[in-house]
């Protein structure tokens, strides 16, 4: 049975089926030839997968994202950013960077952010003689952090999946994310300098003031939301519903940007980038209960346990193993997956959950830039009208600052989970 499934899946994502296709029909066949199963099962069991409180916390983040880009918060966030930080070598990439943190801060959605921001500053940069390949790499890139900064979507499945706290999760992110985000902008400037990008003319005080006051209302939403989240106001879930209720009224009565016009075309937008996700996490469930029901988490962790029982030893193998699983498999699928079956395997030689789940996502986001199915190359790809070898190539020096973090991550566990203890 569990060589039919895992066949079935290789050969149907060889073939080019879509991911949530793959899983459920892969996971049907399994059942099939096991013989033994209604496949009634397998309806009930996709519902099952959806069934839960805190998945809720999905649809919302991604319409609160959506309204962001249609309610003209993003281009705020964009203005703000390039008043400070635009007169310094690689101007305009640190503004991709940092606006892109923003973002990641109320949407948590990585192909979110470098849909909606790289739509606005791909072509900037390219106009301004950034060459196009550097300008998507530094999208697509800086697209990544959706899915590290909180509030995250991956980190909310993480916590499901793997029966461990949201709101520490999205605490544990925030200093990685920070972490990363310093080191891809480090990284843009030496880039920036070599290759003599131009710089933005600097501002002046009162630009800069203009440009912060403007951004006053999408600035107040992260703070709302993580503030509301770990003071204990409100759950993941409900601030989801918050940040939805907050865009809407700031797009509305603040900036007038949406309107009944362009209010269907924005619920739409939403709707169909929701239901991808939950068709995504349906099937992975569904392939996540027979691997449970074949004892595969129970092998897996004998075979890890004995191989070795050092806690860093362990977090090398899962990054090395998580890599190869982020060229091939989307992010949200392989949590889903793979996440009942190794966060017990972690915790029990002792490693911490919260610190466990934040080196998995963070591995996994470096898949969002991986070829062959790297989904931020291949939305920075067709904004900036840049082939993905051409995109690849200029991700190197990327890709070198993000796995250097990662190492950062991996054996430095209180840059994680370090800030959970001010809040004990």
């Amino acid at each position: 049975m569990i060589a039919v499934l895992f066949i079935s899946l290789v050969v149907l994502f060889l073939i080019g089926v879509p991911v949530a296709i793959a899983l459920g029909l892969s996971s049907s066949l399994a059942l099939l030839v096991a013989g033994d199963t209604p496949l009634l099962v397998l309806a009930q069991r996709a519902f099952v997968s959806l069934d839960s409180f805190p998945l809720m916390a999905i649809p919302l983040f991604m319409l609160a994202g959506v309204i962001m880009e249609y309610g003209g918060i993003s281009q705020r966030l964009i203005n703000l950013a390039n008043a400070i930080t635009g007169h310094v070598s690689g101007g305009l990439a640190i503004v991709t960077v940092i606006t892109t943190m923003f973002f990641a801060a109320i949407s948590g959605s990585s192909v979110a952010a470098t849909a909606a921001l790289g739509s606005i500053l791909i072509p900037a940069m390219v106009k301004r003689g950034y060459h196009s390949e550097f300008a998507g790499s530094v999208q697509a890139v800086s697209g990544t952090l959706g899915i590290i900064i909180p509030p995250s979507i991956p980190l909310i499945l993480f916590g499901v999946a793997a029966g461990t706290s949201i709101g520490d999760l999205f605490l544990a992110g925030m200093i990685p994310g920070i972490v990363i985000g310093l080191g891809l902008i480090i990284t843009v400037i030496i880039l920036s300098k070599k290759r003599n990008y131009l710089k933005e003319q600097k501002k002046t005080g009162a630009e800069i003031g203009k440009a912060f006051i403007d951004a006053i209302p999408a600035l107040i939403m992260p703070v709302i939301i993580l503030g509301g989240i770990y003071s204990g106001v409100f759950t993941a879930t409900e601030a989801a519903g918050v940040a939805v209720a907050y865009a809407f009224l700031v797009s509305i009565l603040f900036y007038k940007a949406i309107n009944w016009k362009n209010i269907w075309e924005l619920l739409t937008q939403a709707t169909i980038t929701t239901s991808t996700i939950m068709f995504i996490i349906a099937s992975a469930g569904l392939f996540s209960w027979i691997l449970t029901l074949q004892n595969v988490p129970q092998r897996v962790a004998n075979a890890f346990t004995s191989f070795s029982d050092n806690p860093t030893i362990f977090l090398v193998c899962i990054v090395i193993l998580l890599l190869l699983v982020g060229m091939f498999m989307e992010t949200n699928a392989s949590i889903i997956i793979l996440a009942p079956i190794l966060a017990p395997v972690a915790m029990e030689i002792g490693i911490n959950p919260v610190h466990f789940g934040i080196v998995m996502i963070v591995t996994l986001a470096i898949g969002m830039v991986t070829p062959p199915l790297g989904l931020n190359l291949f939305v920075a790809g067709k904004i900036g009208n840049v082939r993905l070898d051409q995109l690849t190539k200029g991700m190197i020096p990327f890709y070198i600052a993000v796995l250097i973090t990662l190492l950062i991550i991996v054996f430095i566990p209180s840059v994680s989970i370090g800030i959970l203890d001010l809040f004990d």
